[in-house]
């Protein structure tokens, strides 16, 4: 079993990842991606790897038709509360995107997205391509996917070898080391609450630059991918806020 396979990490560690200010981005997120792919109400919409929600249920909200896909059950069970809260409506689906595409749900979707660095994990590039293979292949002819993500250049330019700060209740200490030749960031995550406990995991995500990916997916069959640096087209580059990848099946 892989890392981001094990509940146990996404329990303690998601409330410090999907925190309030992530929270509070959704809704211009989900705008940002009805704009983009030029979505008419009920779209058919996957979100790959969805987490706790946080986008989904602002894409239905918007009108679309939300598939949210994820490894994680707790997460899934989180973001069906948080929908039936908001009043919209969401198909969960408890799934691994190593192997998410099949007959059933073949060109099914006129947009698919991937966002908030959660892509790069597996112990393999053949299985981070196999992601995308499957996002591919549940799309529709003319469909729309739209990645968003830490790049390995953004990993260089911003390095930093560790913080601390409070978050949710804990003290969270953080140490960050070089994978290869830049071919992975190694994240350490220490959690401490206020009784003295102490938590820790360390996970390495594998990095690609942002040509390598664009690459990768016109490889795999998209006709078109654009890059840019936020999710208002600014130019990806030395102001670069993120990494936003357009594609067009």
């Amino acid at each position: 079993m892989q890392w981001f396979e094990k509940e146990e990490f996404w329990l303690h560690f998601g409330p410090i990842m999907f925190d309030s200010t992530k929270w509070a981005e959704a809704p211009a997120v989900a705008a940002s991606i009805k704009s983009i792919a030029g979505l008419p109400k009920k779209a058919k919409v996957l979100d790959a790897g969805c987490g706790p929600g946080r986008v989904s249920i602002e894409l239905a909200a918007l009108g679309f038709d939300v598939t949210g896909v994820d490894l994680i059950q707790p997460y899934l069970d989180a973001a069906a509360e948080s929908a039936e809260d908001e009043g919209v409506s969401l198909n969960l689906i408890r799934a691994d995107l190593r192997d998410f595409a099949n007959e059933e749900n073949a060109e099914s979707f006129d947009c698919a997205v991937n966002l908030y660095t959660s892509f790069g994990y597996c112990n393999t590039i053949e299985e981070d391509i196999s992601i995308l293979k499957n996002i591919h292949a549940t799309l529709k002819k003319d469909g729309w996917f739209i990645m968003e993500g830490l790049s390995r250049e953004q990993a260089v330019q911003y390095f930093t070898e560790g913080e601390w700060f409070e978050r949710a209740g804990k003290t969270v200490l953080t140490e960050f080391s070089v994978e290869g030749a830049w071919e992975g960031l190694r994240s350490r995550w220490i959690l401490i609450d206020d009784k003295g406990g102490r938590m820790e995991h360390s996970f390495v995500q594998r990095l690609y630059s942002a040509i390598e990916l664009k690459r990768i997916l016109v490889g795999i069959g998209f006709s078109s991918c654009e890059i840019y640096g936020d999710f208002a087209f600014a130019p990806y580059n030395e102001k670069a806020k993120t990494m936003v990848l357009v594609c067009r099946k």
